[in-house]
């Protein structure tokens, strides 16, 4: 049987994957706990793995590469090479080289990645400045030995094992059983409601409407079941920040402490890719901007190590996930004048953590240098739209002197919206419910107005709304009467003019097609169980793009 060779990459790869980032989880726990021998033996037990895996392949420089680090790494486990930060910068940095390997292998090649020789020459050194010292046999460090013959066996199957990334899921084979179950049990429904239909006059309309009920049980019960096949565990996901605190702490003078809470909350899996960057920049500000250096903390009366805490729960059918640092906290007026320095009228009114939003605004920084890791007034915006992007929102929140937490909200699942349908002429578009406040009829003396957006008030309080019609320059005039929907997003509130309301409905997320994605006030289309496509929109853009927090009341 021909063996498929880009199946066993593939397969490769993920496995590498996982192990690189247990090999990486490991040596920083290491760092913390330099003595225990199992996690030594996992780390070798990957490398291990790896150069087997590089021989099926005949990746003869990987190979030659994973043999010295095997090499290090049992002096390190025998204690003929001490674990120092300077072996741990080390083991690290050839996790990376190891990276380059398999994605070189990948491409179908077997080149030595540019720094693997200068991390080949440290190690090299090292092991000739370490050599092997003969232990008493009962006597050697590690009490827990590795079985290479078990090793070689597990190593020669690995790359057929099931790969798990972000195209790929382990799933429990009792959710697969049931999906199974579900699909044979929505065609007998199917079947029967197509012979109710074929004999309608030996039925009832009752019989009928039974069995297209319990077609739709069936149905819910499979989106369910799906969602919950999507879904996985944030832990993965922020433990791979614990090397970028570590390097980054490094790098800064600073001592840094990560601390995951709620690594068991789980989210959809499209989720994760678009998390990544936000988490990035808001772990990187909170060790550049808000951890102080040591004495500073010692001065300040706190211990001289920092911390930084990745938080994640369930919030009100939502997902929050937090970065909260016990860092110097923000400086309202540093944040103030730089927003003044970009043309923004500061009103003195202003409270505290109105001011504090601003971060999240395009090209604001109060770094007064540019370097590798701030100053350019980018990251707070990444943070902004990618979770924008999600359907969410950010916000942040800071006590001067105590720290600084960003707070991003978002759906359990990008797939499906619990959607508000309204009509604009011949057109529908769709609100997400958790974003409509109410609906209340567009008086009169608005209606009449030639000026296409305006003011009206509810309940005492101006709220400033847009005509939908207008804004997408749909042909066609305004309708007798008209309703407005109040939408709402963060602390901003504003409403929608429309036509027509049809009512809540939960709609499947289809992709924008080519032709509307550049168009302002959209995230995404649906079909609607009339056959029809509505546009789903984007509530966050339309409150940005005409400012209506500003608006000026009537």
């Amino acid at each position: 049987m021909e063996i498929d060779k880009k199946l066993l990459l593939e397969s490769f790869q993920t496995e590498t994957g996982d192990g690189l980032e247990q090999m990486e989880e490991s040596l920083l726990e290491l760092e913390l706990h330099p003595n225990d021998a199992e996690l030594v033996n996992t780390v070798f037990r990957v490398v291990h793995t790896f150069k087997g895996n590089a021989r099926i392949f005949e990746l003869h420089h990987a190979q030659e590469f994973a043999h010295v680090l095997e090499d290090m790494l049992d002096r390190v486990r025998m204690h003929d090479l001490s674990f120092s930060p300077e072996i741990v910068d080390l083991l690290l940095a050839s996790i990376d080289v190891l990276r380059e390997f398999t994605a070189g292998a990948i491409a179908g090649k077997d080149v030595l990645p540019p720094k693997s020789k200068k991390i080949l020459q440290r190690m090299k050194r090292h092991l000739e400045a370490n050599p092997p010292v003969k232990h008493e046999a009962g006597k050697g460090p590690l009490e827990t030995p590795i079985d290479h013959a078990s090793e070689s066996s597990s190593t020669a199957a690995s790359p057929f094992s099931a790969p798990q990334s972000a195209r790929t899921l382990r799933v429990d084979v009792q959710k697969l059983d049931r999906l199974l179950d579900l699909t044979g049990e929505i065609a007998i429904a199917r079947g029967r409601t197509a012979r109710l239909l074929e004999d309608r006059e030996q039925f009832s309309l009752q019989e009928l409407a039974t069995a297209h009920s319990a077609a739709d049980a069936l149905q819910a019960e499979l989106q369910e079941l799906v969602m919950k096949v999507r879904m996985v565990p944030v832990g993965p996901l922020f433990r791979q920040y614990q090397r970028t605190v570590r390097d980054l702490a490094r790098e800064l003078g600073k001592t840094v402490e990560l601390q995951i809470e709620g690594s068991d909350v789980e989210v959809d899996t499209s989720v994760v890719e678009h998390l990544r960057d936000p988490l990035l920049h808001m772990v990187r500000n909170a060790l550049d901007h808000g951890i102080e250096l040591p004495d500073q903390r010692r001065k300040a009366g706190k211990p001289p190590a920092g911390t930084v805490i990745l938080r994640a729960s369930h919030r009100s059918g939502n997902i929050s996930v937090e970065v909260e640092d016990d860092g110097i906290g923000l400086d309202r007026k540093k944040i103030a004048s730089a927003a003044e320095k970009r043309g923004r009228v500061v009103d003195p009114s202003l409270s505290d953590h109105e001011v504090y939003q601003w971060v999240f605004e395009s090209g604001l920084t109060t770094n007064r240098l540019v370097s590798d890791l701030s100053g350019r007034g980018v990251g707070m915006d990444v943070v902004r739209r990618n979770v924008q992007a999600l359907r969410g929102s950010a916000s942040v929140s800071s006590t001067p002197g105590l720290g600084t937490t960003v707070q991003l909200r978002f759906p359990l699942t990008l797939a499906i919206i619990d959607g508000f349908t309204v009509g604009v002429g011949e057109e529908s578009y769709v609100i997400s419910v958790d974003q409509v406040l109410e609906c209340v009829d567009l008086p009169a003396q608005a209606r009449d107005s030639e000026f296409g957006d305006g003011v009206i008030e509810l309940r005492g309080e101006p709220v400033p709304y847009l005509h939908l019609r207008d804004h997408f320059q749909l042909p066609g005039t305004r309708a007798a009467r008209q309703n407005v929907v109040i939408v709402q997003h963060g602390a901003k509130r504003a409403g929608l003019a429309v036509d027509a309301l049809y009512g809540s409905t939960q709609t499947v997320i289809k992709p924008l097609p080519h032709l509307f994605r550049n168009v302002s006030g959209v995230s995404g289309s649906a079909i609607l169980g009339n056959g029809r496509v509505a546009l789903i929109l984007d509530i966050p853009a339309l409150l940005r793009n005409f400012e209506m927090e500003t608006a000026r009341p009537a």
